[in-house]
C-alpha cells in the first residue's frame, strides 16, 4: 500500500478533476491525502446559500471535508494561502493570495506535509493549469519545485502526474449535449441543459489552453465503478455547483460518458501512440 497525495487549488477541483481516482485508491486500501492551497474565498456562491454571518471561505472548507469523507480521503491539509480569483481579477494583487506566493516558500508549506506523509504518488495540475485559472498555474509550479528540490537532495523516488482534461472527449461530450438538446426541444421533452451553458463551455474548449488533447495523456483512469462517489462528492459543493447545474443536471448516461474516466500525464514519459495507462501507479 502507498501514500497518494493529490494538491489541489480550491475546494471542489479535487471532486471535479479527481474524485473518482481518489476514490478508487482508497478504496484498493492506499492512503489518499488532500492538500489543497486555498479555501476558495473568491468563489461565487449559489445566491441564497450561505447562512447570515456564514463566510464563503468557511462554508467550501465545510464543504470540502464532507467531499473527502465521501471519497475515503485519509487527511486534508489547508496550505493556507488566500484565493487568487480568476484571471486578470483584483484579487491577483492580494499580497497573502497564492498567485503572489514565493515558489519556494510554497514548496516548503507543501514539504511540511510531504516529509510527514512520505508519498510515493503526487498529483498536480498540468503545465497551464487545466484552463489557466491563476491558482491552478501556481499548484503545478509548486508542485513541480518540490518535486525538483526533493530529487536534487536524493530523496525517495516519488512518481508525479499532471491531472489534466480530455480536450477531446469533452468537446465530443459537448457535441452529443447539443444534439440531445436540440432533439428534445423538437419533440418537446426536458432539456437537461440550456443553449447559454452549452455555448459557453463549447467557446473555452475552442481554445487550445484548455485541457490537453488525448494523443498526449499517458493515463485515463476508469472510475465508473465510484462514479456515484464522485458525484455525491461533487454535490458536497453546494455553494458553488446547485442542483440545476451542468454537473448534476446531466443524466447518469451522459455524465458516465463525460466523466466516467479522469486523465492524468506521466510529464516524464511520451505516449507515442501508446495505449493509455489503466492505474495511475503504473509508469
Amino acid at each position: 500500500m502507498i501514500t497518494a497525495v493529490f494538491f489541489h487549488a480550491h475546494p471542489d477541483d479535487e471532486s471535479l478533476a479527481s474524485g473518482g481516482t481518489m476514490a478508487r485508491l482508497a478504496n484498493d486500501g492506499h492512503r489518499v491525502v488532500l492538500v489543497t492551497a486555498t479555501r476558495g474565498e473568491e468563489g461565487e456562491p449559489v445566491p441564497g446559500v450561505l447562512e447570515d454571518g456564514e463566510s464563503l471561505g468557511d462554508r467550501r472548507t465545510a464543504e470540502l471535508c464532507a467531499a473527502a469523507d465521501v471519497l475515503g480521503v485519509a487527511r486534508v491539509v489547508f496550505l493556507e494561502y488566500r484565493d487568487s480569483g480568476m484571471a486578470d481579477d483584483p484579487a491577483n494583487g492580494h499580497p497573502q493570495c497564492f498567485w503572489q506566493a514565493d515558489i519556494d516558500e510554497a514548496a516548503d508549506r507543501l514539504d511540511a506535509v510531504l516529509a510527514e506523509e512520505e508519498p510515493s504518488l503526487l498529483v498536480v495540475y498540468d503545465p497551464n493549469g487545466g484552463y489557466g485559472h491563476p491558482d491552478h498555474l501556481q499548484v503545478h509550479r509548486v508542485g513541480t519545485r518540490w518535486v525538483e528540490r526533493h530529487a536534487a537532495a536524493g530523496g525517495r523516488p516519488v512518481r508525479l502526474r499532471w491531472v489534466t482534461l480530455n480536450r477531446d472527449v469533452i468537446r465530443a461530450s459537448l457535441e452529443a449535449a447539443v444534439t440531445v438538446a436540440e432533439e428534445a426541444q423538437v419533440s418537446g421533452d426536458p432539456i437537461w441543459s440550456d443553449d447559454a451553458m452549452l455555448q459557453a463551455r463549447r467557446e473555452r474548449l475552442e481554445s487550445d489552453s484548455y485541457g490537453m488533447p488525448d494523443d498526449q495523456i499517458t493515463h485515463g483512469i476508469d472510475v465508473r465503478s465510484v462514479l456515484d462517489r464522485k458525484r455525491s462528492a461533487i454535490r458536497a459543493h453546494a455553494s458553488q455547483i446547485p442542483e440545476d447545474s451542468f454537473f448534476l443536471a446531466m443524466p447518469d448516461d451522459a455524465f458516465a460518458a463525460a466523466f466516467g474516466r479522469e486523465w492524468f500525464v506521466d510529464p516524464d514519459r511520451r505516449r507515442d501512440g501508446r495505449p493509455q495507462v489503466g492505474d495511475p501507479l503504473l509508469p
